[in-house]
């Protein structure tokens, strides 16, 4: 199937492992020039097609620097991917977080892709792009234990939803992509969630699986591909009558 992709200019955050690194695997396939800002992009070096830009999307100026390297190299902007986006845990409640730990939730979650937004708008509008938000499960049912990521995620959520209204007279597509559990070293890695539960409850992270995958209706993590795969179908022309949508890739965990 033609999706419609193909010399297209595309510009993917957090970009660099997991599903970011998937996105951009598929975008490659479907013709479109990547430009891809992650804070270490090593890991994209085998990657044909790829323009890989280290930047810390924490930070400010970062979004506006990855979509400048994107109109210096290609000359515009045709599609944006807002992937970016991290998570601390807390074990001891809401009380144990600080104005920091809610600050960095916000900036990584939301703000970056504000930003990211901002910087590319103009080439979007000129070009009636699309992008895509990578929320979260979390942004509809909130976990305890990350209750700054949780509360970042359903802003962007918020905030997707009026940019699609506000955008869809100009022909720019907004929609969120939000996964349930995601097989990436995140979750299951070195210093991933699944050792930091462990660690804190004095389980295992063969436990974590399988309390995670209990509570999923088909029963499994998440391939990033499958992730990958959604967004790059909502930036299709495929899909050039939807917008504002939130699409749930999370094996039906919140609908069960």
């Amino acid at each position: 199937m033609d999706l419609g992709l193909g010399g297209k200019v595309a510009v993917v955050t957090g970009a660099s492992r997991g599903i970011g690194r998937a996105i951009v695997e598929e975008l490659i396939a479907e013709g479109v020039s990547v430009v891809a800002g992650a804070r270490d992009v090593t890991a994209l070096a085998d990657l044909e097609g790829v323009l890989a830009v280290r930047v810390d999307l924490s930070q400010p100026g970062g979004p506006a620097a990855l979509v400048a390297a994107a109109t210096d190299s290609h000359g515009g902007v045709d599609l944006l991917v807002n992937n970016v986006g991290a998570g601390r845990l807390h074990f001891d409640g809401v009380a144990s977080t600080t104005d920091d730990d809610w600050q960095w939730a916000f900036e990584i979650n939301l703000f970056s892709a504000v930003r990211a937004v901002r910087a590319a708008l103009p080439h979007l509008l000129e070009r009636r792009g699309a992008i895509v938000n990578v929320s979260s499960l979390n942004a509809r049912i909130p976990a305890v234990e990350a209750p700054e990521y949780s509360a970042a995620k359903a802003a962007l959520n918020s905030f997707s939803r009026s940019l699609a209204i506000e955008l869809a007279p100009s022909g720019v597509r907004v929609n969120i992509v939000s996964p349930g559990p995601v097989l990436t070293d995140m979750q299951t890695g070195s210093g991933g969630v699944a050792e930091e539960v462990a660690a804190a409850t004095g389980g295992t992270i063969a436990d974590y699986i399988a309390d995670v995958e209990s509570a999923v209706p088909l029963g499994r993590f998440a391939d990033p591909n499958e992730i990958a795969s959604a967004v790059v179908a909502l930036l299709s022309e495929r899909f050039s009558y939807v917008t504002g949508a939130d699409l749930a890739v999370d094996g039906s965990t919140q609908a069960g």
